[in-house]
């Protein structure tokens, strides 16, 4: 009877812990649960945000070419910009991205994902974060190559960059984000987010443009004496590397693909390095007594920001200031040795983003924290370097030499002098300026 009595009593408090047992394993779940949908929509929330900072970064390359170049031809730099963005998205959505990240099981190239849909939604963010990188890298060519390119022969290379060149390479650094991997990764290749993938592809298209292209008329004498060409609007210079500068935030802190604590010291580098190059730049023009000018001292910050890409997440910050120096006084010589052997490169992109990309390439495997001048790594950089190169210069070349033979690629002498503006646009960008552009265009 007692041991009848003490189950009735211990059986209701039983049941009651058996019940606030299961709710709590129940609740513990869920929280489990709603962590994991947490960390999944903050890490899309700043992927996101971050993608929009890369975008805008295509102001700042609009407003710096354009303000690099005559007035007759702002207009024609700003229409390449806006319009090679909107091809590139499309484009790299049908088929670059499933190039650059679909199943690599070769190592050479993806082979599905084109055309993404019914994917999972971090997909979309990645994709969406990815074709701002693709924009980037075909924009990069727009104002080397500006002042005498016929407007339709650089789309049509904008359309070949994003949909073959850019992503085939990009395959072998960062592929796949689904099955196997490209081979350079395999090898540990570093290049978080781009100064080979993104800027040398996109600075050695723009060497292959300009080779085939030629000199703009005037720029150099009969006898190789360089005759300056100055821009209009060195105010828009400045204020597109000051946007240039944000945007890489987004650019290099945003390769994290996640909203993590990484990002502080990724942009903290990022910053470091455009100041180290900035002020390098400016030492080196005073010091080669050179006139100290604002082109070339923006140019100095978007070489440290170009050049920190590479190892931003794996180098302390004096390794940053270090890469970002050396490339800001690589950027000056660079560029005077191109005009030495008379190659027009209007805006500097192939010193900034092809010299400065590849030598930020390098600094990644030689200041690489923890593992410092491990000539494995080192060996592996200058292997990714190189085929970067092998790969995407003659690719270009033949790409610019076909587009030339079949369509045309440089503006005709009378279009180059009256300014590519009207000649390709029918408009001006300075209409109550040049008045007589209105009158000398086509009929």
């Amino acid at each position: 009877m007692k041991t009848k009595r003490l189950f009735c009593v211990i059986s209701p408090t039983l049941r009651t812990v058996i019940a606030i047992g299961a709710l709590c394993a129940s609740s513990s779940a869920l929280a489990v649960a709603d962590s994991g949908s947490l960390k999944a929509q903050t890490d899309t929330v700043w992927l996101v945000t971050a993608a929009a900072l890369v975008f805008f970064m295509q102001a700042g390359f609009a407003l710096l070419e354009s303000g690099m170049v005559r007035a007759k031809n702002a207009v024609n730099v700003i229409m390449k910009n806006y319009v090679d963005v909107a091809l590139g998205s499309v484009v790299f959505w049908v088929v670059g991205y499933g190039l650059m990240f679909g199943s690599n099981p070769g190592g050479w190239f993806g082979t599905d994902h084109f055309l993404l849909g019914n994917a999972e939604h971090m997909d979309y963010s990645l994709l969406l974060f990815q074709t701002m990188f693709a924009a980037t890298a075909v924009t990069i060519a727009s104002g080397a190559m500006a002042e005498r390119t016929r407007y339709g022969g650089y789309l049509l290379g904008a359309i070949g960059v994003t949909a073959v060149i850019y992503p085939v390479f990009g395959s072998w650094a960062w592929g796949s984000l689904y099955n196997g991997h490209g081979w350079l990764r395999s090898m540990g290749f570093i290049d978080f987010a781009g100064s080979t993938v993104v800027h040398s592809v996109g600075g050695w298209v723009a060497l292959a443009g300009i080779l085939v292209l030629g000199p703009r008329t005037g720029r150099y004498g009969p006898n190789g004496e360089q005759r300056a060409i100055r821009g209009h609007n060195l105010g828009s210079v400045a204020l597109g590397g000051f946007i240039l500068w944000l945007g890489w935030f987004g650019f290099n802190g945003g390769s994290t693909a996640a909203a993590d604590t990484r990002i502080g010291l990724i942009d903290l580098n990022t910053q470091l390095a455009a100041a180290s190059g900035t002020i390098t730049a400016l030492l080196s023009m005073m010091l080669s007594r050179r006139p100290v000018l604002i082109t070339t001292t923006v140019n100095g910050s978007i070489a440290g920001l170009v050049a920190i890409t590479s190892g931003c997440a794996t180098m302390e910050p004096l390794y940053a200031i270090v890469t970002g120096g050396v490339a800001g006084t690589l950027m000056v010589l660079a560029g005077s040795l191109l005009d030495r052997m008379k190659i027009d490169d209007v805006v500097g992109a192939v010193s900034v983003h092809g010299v400065c990309g590849a030598w930020g390439t390098l600094a990644a495997g030689l200041f690489k924290a923890g593992d410092m001048f491990d000539s494995t790594q080192v060996i592996v950089q200058l292997v990714g370097i190189c085929a970067a190169f092998l790969w995407t210069f003659p690719t270009a070349l033949l790409m610019y030499y076909g587009i030339d033979k079949l369509v045309g690629l440089r503006a005709s002498t009378l279009d180059e002098q009256r300014g590519l503006d009207y000649a390709e646009h029918h408009e001006v960008g300075y209409p109550e300026f040049q008045r007589d552009a209105l009158h000398a265009g086509r009929e």
